[in-house]
């Protein structure tokens, strides 16, 4: 197979051209290829000339488009193709003998396309569209106009085989890569800075599309995932703004991050939210007229919406994409008002001097009663009676057990502090099940990073978590259970005395959700359980809960002598694996012999995956190395080396020895893309003291370039963030007693 990827600057590599988005050409491409194979490109096959074992493969010439987009598939392939409702010939190729696991991707290209014509009130603008699976893939997919590559974990699902997750992916992924037919495509970013308009609205608009054809899954709700890693990146000083300054082209790839993509779509929503879906969908189905076919920068969709609303966009907006980072919006009742500060927040806890324009939004003891206005100052003031009809002062908080949600369904880009009497109401809130799980999960985020940055102490999170006692919905149970890992890893050289006692809370936690679900599917259950399951069990495997790690091993021993049991669904394979990997020592080694012989067996990429993501997680440091090295081996594709990287806490000095000594491998390997920032990122941010910070500034002082700097510096600063969180965790009194109280509490 020969798969072309020139994004976001490699056509100048195939042919002369003025490689830059705004340059934009028609192409009239020719193939020679052996005559045995299938010959892919942007457009239809207008002819085909047969010269003994050679063809000639003539295309259509193309529509004017940036040569980022041109592209060229090679290969033996499958396929299995559709027709959208005006007559678009829809098709997915992959490997030969995987055609079936194409349907459900077929299914979503076809309804997607119908629902964006709609959307955008424009037509796909092509005769076409190809989508191929690749086994060994650097970016997850890539929207080529006509012609959309994917990695095969991105195009294929399997319904034997493939977790509820994996179906999620699939649908999610092809419905952000058909955006960019319009968003990007037909519609250009003028200059790499505006990256952000191709990136963050696909990313947007993919949710848009999942929702509209699968409301059962609720993903809006779990689009707070994307928002909380934009949250976590941009809380970073090493930070870039959504329009970043770009000068040369190796810089390009570091930009393909949470900056661009996540926040870049959350700043979206709260704009669509502040302006109302109607008004926002009309101004988006204006700026794809105005300008298809050519190139546009932030300030001519800008102007767009601003004819379209009436509202002073660019003001809004300008302080959300020109300047890095995002504000901490501080509230607290004084004098029967509300107060409201902002200023930069930061989780070094150091103090930026960014302001912005902040849409407000908030709710008092219910979603009836709401408030929206625009905090422009560091502070402002508002008198509660104006939208409640009545006064509240702490008393009246204390008595009546008011409560005051700031952000309503986290549609801001902003952190939320509350004082300590807003706070406990709000627990409270959460407790008697008050607030919506966007609210819910909100809460528990901010105080998480508040926790994080040293402005709240461990002890009150971990006294907020367990008002999360009784939850049952998945995004915020994940989200818990994310946390509840960070928190643990930061333990484990804080207070390694704790945490046993820690864990031993995480378990306490878990358990009730874990055994309203059980280990086997339910007959019906909705696809968001069949996708806990596995977080939940895989939670409580990782802290060490003796029945879920033996009936886990159980499970896996059964699948071994049957691979096709219902013992182990796809669901919960993952906590098979990890429950089996705890297990594994220098001395006793079958169970890692026995993941890797599945791995070798299976030609499922999404299988390989899983494996390589729970190889690492063993504690034995002799074992990590072992995998380590393997990741490296010719039997792990390119693509998945860097899934077997990310190690335990027992792992970690193992992992940097290992990058030391393979630094010029990996570099030669990965160096020419994005992927090499993952390995530097993955083994370096989970260190936290300061000695280890210097110790890995010293060693790429003379290894540094350009594609992987803006990833070390924020790599660093990670370390740096932890290294105080740590010290400030030492420092509190009261944790122990906190924790221990937690530890013997019985839900």
């Amino acid at each position: 197979m020969a798969v072309t990827q020139f994004e976001p600057a490699d056509a100048r590599r195939c042919f002369p051209c003025w490689d830059e988005p705004a340059c934009k050409a028609t192409f009239k491409i020719a193939l020679e290829v052996p005559s045995e194979v299938v010959a892919l490109s942007n457009m239809p096959v207008v002819e085909e000339k047969l010269n003994g074992n050679i063809k000639t493969v003539h295309y259509q010439e193309s529509p004017i488009m940036s040569t980022y987009l041109v592209a060229v598939a090679i290969g033996l392939f499958d396929y299995i193709e559709d027709l959208t409702s005006d007559g678009i010939k829809v098709r997915v190729y992959c490997q030969v003998s995987k055609a079936n696991q194409g349907k459900f991707a077929l299914d979503v290209a076809v309804k997607t396309l119908d629902l964006y014509k709609k959307y955008f009130a424009v037509p796909y603008s092509l005769p076409k569209l190809d989508m191929v699976a690749i086994p060994d893939f650097a970016a997850g997919a890539m929207e080529n106009y006509g012609l959309v590559t994917y990695r095969e974990t991105a195009l294929l699902y399997d319904e034997k085989h493939s977790a509820a997750s994996n179906k999620q992916t699939v649908a999610t992924v092809v419905a952000h890569e058909l955006a960019h037919q319009w968003f990007g495509n037909l519609v250009t970013m003028e200059w790499w800075t505006h990256l952000w308009l191709n990136e963050g609205f696909a990313t947007w608009v993919s949710y848009l599309a999942t929702d509209s054809l699968f409301p059962e899954w609720k993903i809006w709700t779990q689009f707070l995932d994307e928002s909380t890693e934009g949250l976590r990146l941009d809380g970073l000083a090493e930070s870039h703004p959504i329009e970043v300054e770009i000068n040369h082209a190796c810089e390009i790839d570091e930009i393909f991050d949470a900056i661009s993509y996540r926040k870049g779509a959350s700043v979206i929503r709260m704009l669509q939210s502040y302006l109302g879906p109607e008004c926002f969908q009309r101004a988006l189905a204006s700026y794809i007229k105005k300008y298809a076919c050519s190139n546009a920068k932030t300030e001519d969709l800008w102007a767009v919406l601003e004819d379209e609303s009436g509202e002073p966009v660019s003001k809004l907006m300008n302080s959300w994409t020109k300047q890095k980072g995002y504000p901490v919006v501080t509230v607290r009742v004084k004098d029967q008002k509300l107060e409201f500060d902002q200023s930069q927040f930061l989780l070094s806890d150091s103090h930026g001097d960014g302001q912005w324009i902040v849409p407000i939004t908030l709710c008092c003891c219910s979603y009836d009663a709401r408030k929206n206005f625009l905090l422009q100052a560091k502070s402002e003031s508002l008198d509660t009676r104006e939208f409640l009809g009545c006064s509240i002062s702490q008393g009246c908080l204390k008595e009546t057990g008011a409560w005051i949600k700031i952000n309503v369904d986290q549609t801001g880009f902003y952190r939320v502090k509350y004082d300590d009497e807003l706070a406990g109401r709000l627990r409270y809130a959460i407790e008697a099940k008050f607030l919506s799980a966007t609210d819910r999960f909100g809460i528990l985020d901010d105080s998480y990073a508040l926790c994080m940055a040293c402005q709240q102490p461990l002890a009150s999170l971990l006294s907020l978590m367990c008002a999360y006692r009784e939850e049952l919905e998945y995004t915020v149970l994940s989200n818990l259970i994310t946390i509840s890992y960070k928190i643990a890893r930061i333990a484990a050289d804080a207070t390694p005395e704790l945490l046993g006692y820690i864990e031993q809370f995480f378990i306490n936690l878990f358990q009730y959700p874990a055994e309203k679900l059980g280990w086997d599917p339910k007959q019906g259950e909705s696809h968001l359980d069949a996708m806990l399951r596995g977080e939940l069990l895989a939670a409580l495997v990782h802290f060490g809960h003796d029945i879920a790690q033996d009936e886990a091993r159980r499970r896996f021993d059964v699948f071994l002598d049957d691979r096709h049991t219902a013992l182990l669904s796809p669901d919960i394979r993952r906590v098979a694996y990890v429950a089996v990997m705890q297990n594994v020592s220098s001395s006793s080694r079958s169970g890692y012999e026995s993941l890797l012989k599945i791995y070798r067996e299976t030609d499922q990429s999404q299988e390989k995956t899983r494996i390589l993501g729970s190889l690492a997680s063993c504690p034995d440091p002799d074992i990590v190395l072992e995998v380590l090295n393997f990741v490296l081996s010719s039997e792990v594709r390119s693509q998945d080396a860097i899934f077997g990287v990310h190690v335990g806490t027992k792992g970690r000095e193992t992992a940097w020895k290992w990058l030391k000594d393979n630094w010029d491998h990996i570099s030669k390997t990965w160096g020419s893309g994005f992927l090499i920032t993952q390995f530097v990122s993955a083994v370096v941010s989970p260190f936290s003291s300061y000695e280890k910070a210097k110790e890995v500034e010293d060693f790429f002082a003379s290894r540094a370039k350009p594609s992987i700097a803006r990833t070390l510096k924020q790599s660093l600063e990670r370390v740096n963030i932890n290294a105080k969180w740590v010290q400030s965790i030492q420092n509190e009194r009261h944790l122990p007693d906190v924790v221990l109280e937690l530890a013997y509490r019985k839900y």
